[in-house]
């Protein structure tokens, strides 16, 4: 008989969709298959419509351990025996309904795909969109999100150090949370979600299963606001001190019991469900799993509820026979609740039982096997129509350069973010060299083991993504996503070895989106292919969208980077008087109005997002090697990158996280605004002692880097040229405080 409606929509599958399963199992499902089969094809967990489209990202090197999407982060070796395990996760939707715990969820999920992996979670970054700063809604969004985030990660004792944030009108309906975790594991102590044959364990450990977050990967994560509103119930609730307790156990656990545990997996979307099925089917095995074994904190929860709970905190564990004792005193000493919920079988079917009474019985192929989508798409008119605007037919800016500095200066898109970042716990575990505020990424130390003696080498993590300049060209904007966040890591002197990302579009079934996604993916991978680094891991966000809009296309990618020796490395602040400032990639100051396409000065100052972005890979794969060799060989005081706010932002935030002047003698022509403020890439400004400028040059003649001398650091001001000249308090003033007035006064 046909499905109700209803059930369909809540469990975010379509009419065509169900008639496959009926197909497939040559019967009509049951509640609880159905619900099976509901969340492990929603587009959150199968990526449906992405899939097809991600094999176009490089994901090969030397260094890579782990396939992108073959277990639950990516893991390269950076030597010494140790590797890095990282990934971004969104968290979009339940942040939006229900921001402080959406947030907070978001946190404590992806810290536990990187403790699945056996690895010591190290490091937090996270990167954020909210729409209008003086909107009540973003404020209520963004406190809510930044207290969760901060909530989560100070209790757990993970430091947060790095991120971004930007506001918008085209995420006043659907906030953007990405959060991304680093860890640390010795190389031999890798842990994979793969059991090692039939018989072992499925041991479900942690907090007890509650009714919250039922339906959160189909129902919420997988369609449209405006169609779920009414599903706040849906948001998890994080408990931040049990998962602490939770990280310590596991790892416990894996260090005294190794030949006991064949592999761990988190429960995260889709809760017990996805954890089990997905563990048992990368070994191409099944599984009988009896939820009265299942903990539960609310009392007459049926099978479907407990299958499809989200609730947080819980990690399940493949344990060889015979090894369930030893695991299970472990987490005893923990006080942490542990019990065996069901065996890996060799039959490749799912069988849920309740007290023994059969619920559900699936083919594991039939659950795992989504549909999957390549459609065709199209660029919109409106895009189409910004693109042709002719840049350089728009009157200069009313104001004065040193007026429009120190607007810029002070928006919410580029002022200070101190006043979030000092929410977090920075230095937690003594690891972190460069702290947010500080630098273009965050550098950490690498040590031997978890509170072991340091290594020489460190790592370098930043995120970064503009979706102004994906809306106006999705293949450029992939490019630049790629290529800034792989430009802050080369701007403290790292090289970046792995990438991972969070793409997030709107509905992907229209011709529009889909075609932002395809071209933005085929950037991104071009720019891979560029730079020589490969996407490890990553998420894919779609259906963000409210009653008026979608979001811009927003990608995000979070690069990671290597120091052999983290003693050599820069910061973003001027560091000297009288050192020589110069910018690496390019030999002049040209106001072209083409640089100002998809710019922050082009929508603050004229109220227009338009232009055509454009990107020479070559060159910035060239940049970017002269800034790290010269980060190496000790010649640089401080290293920063120009992007939001162009070459006039850039040296004065260098002057202001200094506390040093500067005067930049070099003529800009052309329009002032665009010599000033056009965002043209593949640019870094850089300060040195004036008897190292003749080894920078001839470094970058071999490179075929062009640079151009701008100036000397010193004084209490801010000088470019004719154009500009404010008072480095001023200056300070504006970036420092302008984020605090948008939103909290």
């Amino acid at each position: 008989m046909p499905v109700d409606p209803e059930t369909l929509r809540e469990i975010a599958l379509s009419p065509q969709e169900y008639q496959a399963i009926v197909d497939r199992l040559d019967r009509e499902p049951n509640a609880l298959e159905l619900g099976l089969f509901g969340a492990l094809w929603s587009e959150h967990c199968a990526y449906k419509h992405s899939r097809p489209l991600l094999g176009l990202f490089p994901s090969d090197s030397p260094r890579v351990l782990v396939s992108p999407g073959a277990e639950n982060a990516g893991v390269v070796d950076v030597g010494g025996g140790l590797s890095v395990v990282f990934k971004i996760e969104s968290h979009n939707h339940p942040s939006a309904v229900e921001p402080f715990q959406g947030a907070a969820t978001g946190v404590g999920g992806i810290v536990r795909d990187i403790l699945a992996m056996g690895a010591r979670p190290i490091a937090l970054l996270n990167s954020l969109r909210f729409g209008p700063a003086e909107s009540t809604r973003t404020r209520r969004l963004f406190h809510g999100v930044v207290e969760g985030i901060s909530w989560y990660g100070n209790c757990i004792g993970v430091p947060d150090v790095g991120g971004e944030i930007t506001f918008s009108p085209c995420y006043d309906d659907n906030p953007l949370v990405n959060a991304m975790c680093i860890g640390v594991v010795r190389t031999d102590n890798l842990v994979r979600a793969i059991p090692s044959g039939p018989g072992d364990l499925l041991l479900l450990v942690g907090a007890d299963t509650g009714r919250d977050g039922i339906h959160g990967a189909s129902g919420l994560a997988s369609q449209t606001l405006e169609d779920t509103q009414e599903l706040r119930t849906t948001v998890q609730v994080g408990n931040p001190f049990l998962e602490k307790v939770l990280i310590e156990a596991c790892l416990e656990a894996l260090q005294t019991c190794p030949e006991g545990i064949a592999g761990m997996q988190d429960l995260g979307a889709a809760g017990l469900t996805s954890a089990s099925v997905e563990c048992v089917s990368k070994g191409g095995r099944g599984l009988l799993l009896d939820v009265s074994q299942v903990p539960r904190r609310e009392s007459a929860m049926n099978p479907y509820e407990v299958m499809l709970s989200e609730s947080q905190e819980r990690m399940l564990l493949l344990v060889r026979p015979g090894f369930e004792d030893a695991v299970r005193t472990v987490f005893d000493r923990w006080d942490l609740t542990s019990n065996v919920i069901g065996t890996v079988t060799d039959d490749a079917t799912v069988r849920i039982h309740d007290a023994g009474a059969p619920h559900a019985d699936v083919p594991v192929e039939h659950l795992v096997d989504a549909p999957r989508y390549r459609l065709s798409g199209t660029l919109s008119d409106e895009t189409a129509a910004a693109q042709r605007v002719d840049l350089s037919a728009l009157p200069l800016p009313e104001v004065s350069p040193s007026e429009a500095l120190l607007r810029l200066l002070g928006s919410a898109n580029i002022a200070s973010r101190s006043g979030v970042y000092r929410q977090y716990d920075q230095q937690v575990q003594a690891n972190t060299v460069v702290a947010p505020g500080r630098g273009d990424a965050a550098v950490l130390i690498l040590r031997e083991g978890y509170g072991g003696p340091a290594t020489r080498r460190g790592i370098a993590a930043s995120t970064d993504g503009n979706s102004r300049m994906t809306w106006l060209d999705p293949f450029v904007g992939g490019q630049l996503a790629v290529a800034e966040a792989c430009r802050n890591v080369s701007c403290v002197g790292a090289e970046p070895i792995a990438l991972t990302d969070c793409l997030n579009f709107g509905n992907p079934e229209r011709p529009e989106v889909y075609f932002q996604l395809e071209e933005c993916i085929k950037g991104m991978a071009d720019a891979c292919r560029a730079l020589g680094v490969p996407v490890v891991s990553g998420n894919v966000s779609l259906y963000n969208e409210g009653e008026q809009q979608a979001i811009y296309p927003t990608p995000v990618v979070g690069a990671l980077g290597l120091l052999d020796d983290v003693s050599r490395h820069c910061g973003a602040g001027f560091r000297d008087e009288g050192d020589v400032v110069l910018l690496l990639g390019t030999a002049s100051l040209d106001g072209d109005a083409a640089t100002l396409a998809g710019s922050e000065a082009l929508e603050a100052l004229h109220g227009v997002v338009a232009g055509q972005p454009t990107l020479d890979m070559d060159l910035e794969a060239r940049v970017q090697r002269v800034c790290r060799d010269a980060i190496r060989r000790g010649l640089l005081s401080s290293a920063h990158d120009c992007s939001d706010g162009g070459l006039a932002v850039a040296v004065a935030e260098s002057c202001v996280i200094g506390g040093v002047g500067v005067s930049v003698t070099a003529r800009a022509e052309g329009r002032w605004d665009a010599a000033l403020f056009g965002e043209a890439p593949s640019r870094i400004v850089v300060s040195l002692p004036p008897e190292r400028v003749a080894a920078l040059r001839r470094l970058a003649s071999r490179h075929g880097v062009p640079v151009l001398r701008l100036g000397r650091t010193g004084g209490d001001r801010v000088r470019i040229g004719r154009q500009v000249n404010v008072a480095l308090a001023d200056a300070a003033e504006a970036w420092g405080q302008g984020l605090r007035r948008a939103l909290w006064e």
